[in-house]
């Protein structure tokens, strides 16, 4: 009787161990997994602040998007003053997608187009997905080019480009006072734009109509910045200061044409039905740049793909 008892005995205590042991490994367990959550919720919190962060103050520290374009430049530590984003989306351009209807007019699929700004905006060297479409990584050309707080072609030599359209020589001369990044950079997207010309027939894409498509986002005057594909990079525009920001303008754009002096360029910005201007000079300028480019950037390191 007693051997039954010492028996039973020490199958209680063994049982009672091992719920012990088995209830601090759970608990171990549960730590951990508890630990886990916590490092997940955490690094999700912080992605959720830097979002909020960037929606609060319109472009965060690496950003590409909506960032002067020296200031991207600047931080590749390149010798070629080209933005990564616009090489490696010409490159793959014309490497893989010169064939491809509607490149440059199309809008693109919106979510491909955002999850590319979001992935250039965090890793300014990403390379694009494999299997990308031709006609997004076109529209985030545009994108980027009319996210720049300022033209490629800059305010200040707006209106002598404009000027030069009818003579090469001229146009040389005036694009070489051009910032190196906005010189070099403009050369390699008239580059890119002559070679998607040149496949016209199978693209249907001429210079005349790659010109109509790019010119109002490579040079535009102050207060017509193009505003289309903000949407892409920005959730909320980037706060400007009251000094620099530009007076609202309660007039249309045939009051500004009734402003201008009668020696003003008559082909400038002729307004339409839906109070969209074209500026058919600045058409010009850009197919004049895409048609001779190879006259007119003579000095600057010939863009050439593999």
């Amino acid at each position: 009787m007693q051997e039954r008892l010492v028996s039973a005995a020490a199958t209680t205590s063994f049982f009672l161990r091992k719920g012990v042991s088995e209830t601090k490994e759970k608990v171990v367990v549960g730590k951990v997994k508890v630990e886990e959550v916590a490092k997940k919720t955490a690094k999700k919190s912080k992605t959720l602040l830097t979002d909020i962060e960037r929606w609060q103050k319109g472009v965060a520290s690496t950003d590409v998007f909506g960032v002067p374009i020296e200031v991207t430049v600047q931080r590749q530590e390149s010798t070629r003053p080209i933005p990564f984003v616009l090489s490696k989306c010409a490159d793959y351009l014309v490497l893989s997608g010169l064939n491809s209807p509607d490149l440059f007019t199309s809008e693109g699929n919106k979510k491909a187009i955002q999850q590319l700004v979001s992935l250039y905006n965090q890793d300014l060297n990403a390379p694009l997905p494999e299997g990308v479409n031709p006609v997004d990584v076109a529209a985030l050309v545009k994108c980027y080019l009319a996210s720049l707080p300022q033209p490629l072609i800059t305010s200040e030599l707006h209106n002598e480009v404009r000027g030069a359209r009818s003579s090469i020589p001229l146009m040389r001369n005036i694009l070489k006072k051009l910032p190196t990044v906005n010189y070099m950079t403009l050369e390699l997207i008239t580059a890119l734009l002559l070679r998607v010309s040149q496949k016209s027939l199978l693209n249907k894409m001429d210079a005349r109509s790659l010109a109509m498509e790019m010119a109002p986002i490579i040079m535009w005057q102050k207060g017509q910045r193009p505003e289309t594909y903000k949407q892409f990079w920005n959730q909320q525009s980037r706060t400007e200061s009251n000094t620099n920001a530009d007076p609202v303008q309660n007039y249309n754009e045939w009051d500004m044409l009734a402003d201008e002096s009668e020696d003003m360029d008559v082909s400038s910005a002729i307004p339409l039905d839906d109070g969209v201007a074209i500026d058919f000079s600045g058409i010009e300028v850009l197919q004049c740049l895409i048609e001779h480019h190879n006259a007119i950037f003579t000095d600057a390191n010939e863009t050439v793909w593999r």
